[in-house]
């Protein structure tokens, strides 16, 4: 299966100081956080690259999500939905894309995402 790494995105306990680490240690700048009336999410600048982002997790420590856009996510989800463990089933987002979210044997989400045009 061919796919193109996109986004990474790490949990984290604390938002608010994730972020001035990550500017202040790295010197990460951030491009966006979401949602707007109470961020527990951020995403970095990034260039070419795989976007990075955080976001913090009550059930923290977890393991991170992983993204790999693909050209035909129904394909795919019809390929595999039922040899995964699924959680979250494929859906359209609000934000123009198509996704669905499984486990690794280790328990690392793996998310499977179309842009819709």
């Amino acid at each position: 299966m061919k796919t193109r790494l996109k986004h990474v995105r790490a949990n984290v306990l604390d938002l608010r100081k994730a972020i001035e680490w990550y500017r202040n240690t790295l010197g990460f700048k951030v491009a966006a956080t979401w949602p707007l009336e109470k961020p527990n999410y951020a995403h970095f600048e990034h260039e070419d690259g795989a976007m990075f982002a955080i976001m913090e997790n009550e059930n923290f420590p977890s393991h991170g999500r992983f993204n790999f856009y693909v050209d035909n996510v129904d394909e795919i989800w019809s390929q595999i939905k039922d040899k995964v463990e699924v959680i979250e089933e494929l859906f359209s987002t609000a934000y123009g894309s198509r996704k669905f979210t499984i486990l690794d044997l280790d328990g690392n989400e793996l998310s499977f995402v179309q842009d819709e045009e």
